[in-house]
């Protein structure tokens, strides 16, 4: 059965930093794409970043291009978020999300529960 775990989220002040992280079990990670969404209160969800399974590319909504990073570790069956100078509209649920097709589909098949993320002061 696979499992897409999310954690590291919480409360920070604007200008801030966390960092996100998907553990996942059931499936060999380094085949896979990982896509990383976000989910506000009244908006729809978007996409957020992904990393390629082939070459580990990288990809990022403008809204985040410079202060959000994302990484994997396959090793360890996970990947990272590293989110910095956070803004209050980055506030929102973030999910990971895994599928072999790659990051440029309609959607992905594997998804976590979501960890919130407030930044807030």
């Amino acid at each position: 059965q696979v499992q897409l775990v999310e954690s590291g989220g919480g409360l920070v002040q604007p200008g801030g930093s966390l960092r996100l992280s998907c553990a996942a079990s059931g499936l060999t990670l380094d085949y896979y794409a990982i896509g990383w969404f976000r989910q506000a209160p009244g908006k729809e969800r978007e996409g957020v970043s992904c990393i390629s399974s082939s070459n580990s590319s990288t990809y990022y909504t403008d809204s985040v291009k410079g202060r959000f990073t994302m990484s994997r570790d396959n090793a360890k069956n996970t990947a990272y978020l590293q989110m910095n100078s956070l803004k209050p509209e980055d506030t929102a649920v973030y999910y990971c999300a895994s599928d072999p097709r790659g990051c440029f589909i309609a959607d992905f098949g594997f998804w976590g529960q979501g960890t919130q993320v407030t930044v807030s002061s």
